[in-house]
């Protein structure tokens, strides 16, 4: 009796189905180009040049992250084309407040059954999110693994690597009382807290779920024009630990940061949040950004010239508090 022949499409992997990924994706690449990309997709590795004389003392800042469970919505929603934008968004963002610029970004797809349209939706975010941060989509890897996920499933990963002058990275260590806080928006939830959103909402209407899919700001451009003009002191990415956590990350020991929340509007999905979890405000500032996605601290003789780079950027800002005497911590007001 003969033995059944086994192949690697029978057990679940289809190869064919992997190269014509790679064939939509070579296409999204080339929109990420820029100076410095030594090799494109299809390589073991990825190579990429720092432009000789450029730098004295180049240090080189690397962040990697995910998206957390803002997947299983845009998996719920059929809305693929995003989420991508918001894994870029969350490594970028964490190395722009170090004063560093974003060179190139890897990315890791990790899925059940290999659907080619559904790729090119994800790099499609991907992509464009790279060319927002200004960084090349150096590389990547698309894995199927049908004993991990279900057919429709899939999670992602990235990294990014980034360079800054060492005599410029901003480590907050130069934040003092007297500084003002600007603080950027963020465009919704972005992409932190989506294991309570998804409690209080676990099967959103259409409307709901594009709203909670609203991708991340990407904070490069503005925060490193506004470093072209203006000192700053501290700069911190809001997001895993909300408003309280982030700022405190960056404060040293004698200081407090006293926000005033009359001074910028949320958008509504926070309240919204709120009443439908009847979630205690330190909660709510403690999880979510709550309107603010960056917030970068200057010494109040800058304030002017960072308003009129910001203007000038037609960059959206608001001052959203003060740095006091303290011991450490953030200060919500009223």
């Amino acid at each position: 009796m003969s033995r059944e022949s086994w192949t690697y499409k029978r057990a679940g992997v289809d190869i064919e189905a992997g190269s014509a990924a790679v064939d939509v994706i070579k296409q999204l690449v080339k929109k990420t180009d820029r100076p410095g990309v030594l090799s494109g997709i299809g390589g073991f590795g990825g190579l990429f040049e720092i432009e000789p004389g450029k730098y004295k003392e180049p240090v080189l800042v690397s962040s990697t992250d995910g998206v957390g469970t803002k997947v299983k919505i845009a998996q719920a929603a059929g809305l693929h084309d995003t989420i991508g934008i918001d894994l870029v968004a969350m490594c970028v963002n964490d190395i722009v407040v170090m004063g560093a610029e974003p060179l190139f970004f890897l990315d890791y797809i990790a899925c059940g059954n290999l659907d080619v349209s559904l790729v090119d939706e994800l790099v499609t975010g991907i992509s464009n999110g790279c060319v927002e941060a200004g960084c090349a989509l150096l590389g990547g890897e698309t894995a199927e693994m049908p004993d991990l996920y279900q057919p429709g499933e899939y999670d992602l990963a990235g990294f990014t690597v980034g360079v800054v002058e060492k005599a410029k990275i901003i480590d907050g260590s130069l934040i003092k009382a007297g500084d003002v806080i600007i603080g950027l928006p963020s465009s919704g939830v972005h992409s932190n807290g989506y294991s309570l959103v998804r409690k209080l909402f676990p099967e959103p209407n259409a409307a709901l779920a594009e709203e909670l899919l609203t991708p991340t700001n990407i904070y490069v451009r503005p925060v490193l024009g506004l470093l072209k003009d203006v000192a700053a002191h501290g700069i911190a990415h809001i997001t895993g630990g909300g408003l309280i956590d982030n700022v405190a990350r960056i404060l040293p020991d004698d200081v407090s940061a006293v926000f005033d929340i009359s001074a910028w509007t949320a958008p509504s999905v926070f309240d919204k949040l709120q009443r439908q979890g009847n979630i205690e405000r330190q909660e709510m500032f403690t999880v979510f950004n709550m309107g603010l996605g960056m917030t970068i601290v200057v010494a109040e003789a800058d304030l002017d010239p960072a308003r009129e780079t910001l203007d000038a950027m037609c960059q959206p800002y608001e001052i959203v508090g003060t740095v006091e005497p303290g011991h450490g911590n953030v200060v919500i007001n009223p």
